[in-house]
């Protein structure tokens, strides 16, 4: 029988797979692409927790359907998606690196000028699905910084690992480590 963690997001439940991603590390595999029960209860739990902010952000591509759901509670008409390579219709892109736990590769994150203009001067709420080593959030909160933009919140669903003993993120559950 397959290893799994059973997580508990309100009243929605999910036996997550541990997967091995090096020899010594597993993690419990969260993906909320294609769950939109599980996205929908997240986001009322997390949009209830905000602070109040002018615009979300999040990076491509799981926290998008996550900060969709929170934009719409919050009746907010856009949101911000970090595109993870530069796109062609993009004008001066702000472009950052990072490299995650789960992707394990150097990858990129860009902010297109519009966006950046839209973000400036604005409290901005980071929003993730997981937030594990803070590498990915570190990342957007120097593209929101280098668009003018105020961090007034940095929120996931989970925090992951040592992510939880953090006093500077918003999140739901523990998910540990194995």
């Amino acid at each position: 029988m397959d290893k799994t963690y059973a997580l508990k997001i309100g009243n929605i439940s999910r036996d997550l797979p541990i997967i091995r991603i090096t020899e010594t590390l597993s993690i419990a595999s969260f993906v909320i692409l294609g769950d939109t029960e599980l996205v929908c209860a997240a986001a009322k739990e997390l949009a209830e927790k905000l602070p109040e902010v002018d615009v979300l952000i999040t990076a491509e591509a799981k926290g998008i359907p996550l900060v969709f759901e929170i934009s719409r509670l919050l009746d907010m008409k856009n949101y911000i998606v970090a595109r993870k390579s530069i796109k062609p219709y993009m004008d001066t892109p702000i472009v950052d690196e990072v490299e995650s736990i789960t992707t394990q590769k150097k990858q990129l994150l860009c902010l297109d000028k519009k966006d950046a203009e839209y973000i400036q001067g604005k409290r901005v709420a980071i929003i993730d699905d997981v937030i594990s080593t803070g590498e990915s959030l570190l990342a957007i909160e120097r593209l929101v910084e280098a668009a003018g933009g105020i961090i007034a919140a940095k929120a996931a669903i989970l925090a992951e690992g040592n992510a939880a003993d953090r006093n500077d993120i918003i999140f739901l559950e523990y998910l540990p480590l194995f």
